[in-house]
């Protein structure tokens, strides 16, 4: 079972940036399809962003849509959410997943939270206003 850390949060201002980054155990996960999502306080897990296996494919949820960007790091084990114009309802813990089992398509990717098998900790989003 893949491993799977996330770092990178912390207390912004609005309109601020951050990058949170998601280390795998693994010596690549360019295999998997890998995606993110938050979770606020009382509310439910939803998605933010996803990464295709391998065609590089890229899906937003409308909310993050042209401020939120993932993208694979170059060594490979490592997958990233760039934050940009952040704002205080995007205040939540993030987690990285990671779906290990077969997939059709190195195209596809997933937006579902049961679509991943692996999780990692979360890291802690705050924006104040």
């Amino acid at each position: 079972q893949v491993q799977l850390v996330e770092s990178g949060g912390g207390l912004v201002q609005a309109g601020g940036s951050l990058r949170l980054s998601c280390a795998a155990s693994e010596r690549t996960i360019s295999n998997y399809a890998m995606g993110w999502f938050r979770q606020a306080p009382g509310k439910e897990r939803e998605f933010v962003a996803a990464i295709s296996r391998s065609s590089g494919r890229t899906f937003y949820a409308d909310s993050v849509k042209g401020r939120f960007t993932i993208s694979r790091g170059n060594a490979k084990n490592t997958v990233y959410l760039q934050m940009n114009s952040l704002k205080p309802e995007d205040t939540a813990v993030y987690y990285c997943g990671a779906r290990t089992r077969t997939s059709a398509s190195g195209s596809n990717y997933y937006i579902r939270s049961d679509d991943y098998d692996a999780w990692g900790q979360g890291t802690q989003v705050t924006v104040s206003s």
